[in-house]
This record gives C-alpha cells, structure tokens and sequence, in this order.
C-alpha cells in the first residue's frame, strides 16, 4: 500500500521523497505486479535459482556438446571432416536461434515466461536422446558392432539434438539477463553486485561444464550413452521445479512489444527532416522528462552518428503539440541515443568472430586429438576423451575467481573505473590468449604427427592426453576474460527493453562463429587438396591440423589489431543520473563507469 500511494503522489506531480532503500523503483514488479520490496526480492536470493537451472542447462548442453563428435564418429560413422562440420553447425543453430529467443521475450512473452517454456521444449529434447538409446526398435542397431546405423535412429538423434537447440535459444538470453535484472542499477550497492553477478554467473556456468566432462561423459564412455541421457532428463526436470519454486522472489518486467519499431521510427523521423538545421545547442532536441512512469533509463546526447540527431529536432509545428506527434516524426533523444548504441555495436560483433572460430576448435578438433592419446592415469583407469575439456571450464573458474576478487578491487584504485578495466579492453585481453592458445596447439599436434611418423602403427598412444592440458587451460583462462566480457557487454551496453536480444547478440557471436569455422574448413580443404594434400584427411592422423591451427593463429592476430582500432573509437552508454527530473549527463555518469 506504501508503494502504491507513493506512485500516485508521483503520478500527480508533486515533490517526493522516495524510499528507495524500502521499494525498488525500476520499472520492475513482483510476482503480483506490485513494485518490489528490496529486501524479499532480487539480488542473490533471488539470482541462485536461476543458476541452479543454468548449471542443468549447461550440464545438459555440455554432456552432449563435448561428445558429440565422438558419438558421430563411433556411433553414425561420419568421418572427421563430416563429423566437425556436423558439430559445427549443431552448434551453430543452437548459438544463432537465441536471437528468435531472445526477441520474443523482451517483446512479447517476458523473460521469465519464456525461460519456462524454453525449458520444456529442452527436456522433449533430452526425452527424444533417451528415447533413441533404449527404445529397441529406435536404437542405432541391436548388435555389439553397428557398421551403419538405423535411419529412424539418426532422425530420432538429429531431431532431439535441434529440439534442444531451440530450447536454448530461448533458454540462454532470457535466464541470463533475467537474473541481471534482480539488481537495481539506481541503487549503488546492487550495482556492485550485479558487476560480479556475470563472473558468478560463469563460475555455475563452469560447474555444470565440469560435472558434465566427468560424470556425465565418464558415463557414456562407461556404461552407456541411455544411462548419460536418462541422467540430463532427470536433473533437467528436476531444476526447473527448483526455478518455479523462487517465484515469489523475483523481480519481473514487462515485455514492452518490439524493440525495432522505434528504431524504425527515427530511421523515418531523421530521413523525413533531413533538410533542417542542426540546433547550435543539443539541449534543444527533444526529449520527455524523467517521471516514475518512464520505461528505461534516459540517455545523454552524442556527438556520433549526428545524421540521426535530426529525428529529435523540432520544427516550428512540432514546438507548439509536441504531445501529439507521431513517432515517425518526431523522436525523443533516448530513442535516438539506443539506435546509435546498436549501430555502434555492430563493429565490435564482426571484429569479436574470429574470437568465436579459436573457440569453436575446443570442442570438435581438441577433443578428437585426445581420442588419438593415452588417457590412462593410474591402476590402468582411463579417463573419456571429453573430460579433458574439464580443464578449460577449471581455467575459467580460476581466470574469473581471480580477477573478480584480486584483480577488481586493485584496479578500481588504479584507474577510478567501477569495473577495474573497461569492458572492451578486458575482452581483448580474452583474445590475446585464443592467439596463445592456436600456437600451443600447432606446437602440442606437430609433435603428436611426429610420434605418427616415426611409428604409424602404434601412432601417438605413447604421448600422454595431459600434453592437451595447456591449450585447454589457456582458452579457459582467455573465457575468463572474453567471454564472461562480451556477456556483460551485449547486456550492459544495448537499450533497457532489449537485454535478452543482448544476452542473444553474445550468443550470436559464437553461432556465426561456427558456421565460419566449418566454411573455413570447407575452403581449406578445397584450396589445399587442390596444391596435393588436403589438411583435413580421412581421419586426424592423415590430417594436418597444426598447419591449421597456425592459420587460425595468424588470423586472429591480423584481427586483434583491428579490433583495438574499433574498440578505441568506441564511444559507451551514457545514462542520465537522474532522480525523477533532475538529470545529470556527465562523464562520471552510469555511462562513465562503463
């Protein structure tokens, strides 16, 4: 009841003072539409639901995922080049549909709605892969050695493989950012935390990956891949009751219909009023002001993109009803400011793909060379190909443990910034590591082929699977830094009403990021089988992958250079300070700490 005469007393105009540290004023509701209490809603109470699903998610996706190269190889019989690019684009569709995803929960379902339905779609996929290993007439075949597998059990496998895709393109955007929401960023000490939220995030992010390159990987090596499966099913379930029990303590926003429409609306808005003069003063644009009612946060006006500027510009008839104006001719400052922000990102995504590509060989070509070493650690006991990817989600889990809770706090005495480095500059730290970690593979696979040379019989099995231990831990260590800095990017820097496509546009990255790496794979082969030899033969043994790994190497040098180009021009959001109507647009502003 105090919430709500509060907000009528706003509504009417008069001077308050609110109780911010009481009700959480963010465009937010509980889950009876009411404005929030602070203290029985959000933040971490609310935030370890989330990541309880999210550790079942990932462990599901990795359970599958890391494997997944192995089970077409052994199981449907594809040969190496067919299996990677199998992978690839599995990974692909499952990394590009959250941008359906995520559009439809920040328009049309909410985030919460979403998530829930998502989870069920993912679970039919999980039932479908149970449903394959141990329904007879849908296995693969019902004899020990299985040269061709059945049709129905390859469509059966492919569909409850891409179910699941489409369970985590609206899974991935909407979870992510809805447990960002449970943090007020009017509120300083909520702020500061959801700054750790995205590396805690990762450390649940990074459980699961690891429970799920041991366990769960060590159970289909071991038992059996319907034991594997039966598993994922169970805690899948399981977690999204858990997720449905934190209900009452969350913090809801609405969805607000698509975030194109008003981005449209400049487009037409500025191209309409090209033939106006820029006002010599920027104060003069248009813009509502600050209210309680007011959907996201105001921006401050920039100097980039100027062309844009001329949809807030008012003419003589605009001056007099600027009330009664359609948006396609007269937009407000905000709105032009979120179109400049995208556009501005557009840059950052293509120079971050290459990033992706290092990323994508993790989980296709790093795992196939371990099948080829001896896993043996002790008593004879062998560890499954997969859980060597353990040591990547290890290296993140120490890269974002340490800068979070050492790096942090010394750094936000050194430079004055509330994130200790920007977000930019700490994903092209992330991507002097992929560069590290292309090399250390070239160099750990020339000498694997070495061994193969001098003793083609007995091939590698002499090298121990640990010699994969520094590449693996490199790009956990570079996660740490690009990763964990593109999530906090894609969610921080885009508007208000679009954090899950910007949770979505992350994802995006990497799903592109796929397809990149098998039509590279593809053109490789071409060009070099075209001079003599493919690099990419029959099987890893008659492939060349260190030459491969050394192009990508080179590539993404050339591509960090230009990165750092874009990334100093880049210009962050700039938030308003403001308390109802009084707005503040300097530099020290929410946008300067970004």
């Amino acid at each position: 009841m105090e919430a709500k005469i509060n907000m009528d007393v706003i509504k009417k105009g008069e001077s308050v003072e609110i109780d911010d540290e009481k009700w959480v004023y963010d465009s937010s509701m509980d889950h009876k539409g009411r404005v929030p209490l602070r203290a029985s809603t959000g933040t971490w109470k609310a935030s370890l639901f989330i990541i309880a699903i999210e550790f079942s998610e990932r462990l599901s996706y990795f359970g599958i995922a890391t494997s997944l190269i192995i089970y077409l190889t052994k199981v449907l019989h594809q040969d190496l080049k067919t299996a990677a690019k199998s992978v690839n684009n599995w990974s692909g569709v499952t990394t590009i549909m959250p941008l359906l995803g995520g559009f439809l929960a920040d328009a049309y379902l909410g985030r919460f709605s979403t998530v829930l339905a998502s989870s069920i779609i993912y679970i039919m996929g999980l039932f479908l892969l149970t449903m394959s290993s141990i329904v007879p007439a849908l296995k693969a075949c019902n004899t020990g050695i299985c040269l061709k597998p059945r049709k129905v059990h390859e469509v059966i496998f492919f569909f409850g493989i891409y179910l699941i895709s489409i369970g985590t393109g609206g899974h991935k955007p909407s979870l992510e950012s809805f447990g960002a929401d449970q943090f007020d960023d009017n509120h300083p000490a909520e702020r500061r935390k959801k700054m750790s939220f995205f590396n805690w995030w990762n450390l649940g992010l990074c459980s699961g990956l690891l429970v799920a390159v041991t366990l769960i990987v060590y159970v289909q090596d071991h038992v059996s891949w319907a034991m594997a499966d039966i598993i994922l099913t169970v805690v899948m379930a399981c977690t999204i009751v858990i997720f449905c029990m934190g209900s009452p303590f969350y913090r809801y926003r609405r969805a607000t219909g698509s975030p194109f429409t008003p981005m449209l609306d400049v487009f037409v808005a500025a191209i309409s009023k090209r033939k106006l003069p820029y006002p010599s003063n920027s104060a003069e644009l248009y813009e509502v002001p600050k209210s309680a009612e007011t959907q996201g946060a105001l921006l401050c006006h920039t100097q980039r993109l100027k062309f844009l500027d001329k949809a807030a510009i008012r003419d003589d008839k605009q001056n007099s009803a600027d009330n009664n104006q359609s948006p396609r001719r007269l937009a407000t400052v905000t709105k032009v400011e979120e179109l400049k922000l995208i556009i501005s990102m557009i840059p950052i995504w293509l120079t971050t793909l290459q990033f992706g590509i290092c990323v994508a060989q993790a989980s296709t070509f790093f795992i196939k060379q371990g099948t080829t070493l001896n896993r043996k650690i002790f008593n004879g006991f062998s560890i499954p190909p997969a859980t060597i990817y353990c040591l990547s989600a290890i290296g993140m889990i120490i890269s974002v443990t340490v800068y979070d809770r050492i790096l942090v706090p010394i750094l936000r005495r050194l430079t004055g910034n509330e994130r200790g480095i920007k977000i930019l500059q700490r994903i092209g730290i992330g991507m002097i590591f992929s560069i590290t970690t292309m090399v250390v593979a070239a160099l750990v696979e020339r000498k694997r082929l070495g061994l193969v040379e001098q003793n083609p019989s007995k091939g590698s099995t002499s090298m121990s699977v640990f010699w994969l231990a520094p590449q693996f831990l490199i790009i956990g260590i570079g996660d740490g830094f690009s990763l964990v800095g593109l999530q906090e990017y894609f969610y921080d820097q885009v508007p208000d009403s679009m954090r899950s496509l910007g949770i979505a546009f992350y994802l995006s990255i990497l799903g592109a990021a796929n397809f990149l790496s098998s039509l590279l794979i593809t053109i490789v082969d071409h060009l070099t089988e075209k001079s003599g030899k493919s690099w990419f033969g029959k099987d890893i043994n008659s492939s060349r992958l260190d030459y491969f790994y050394w192009l990508l190497a080179s590539m993404t040098t050339v591509n960090l250079a230009i990165y750092v180009l874009v990334a100093r021009r880049y210009s962050y959001k700039n938030v308003q300070k403001t308390m109802l109507a009084v707005a503040d647009c300097s530099e020290d502003g929410l946008g300067g700490i970004a």
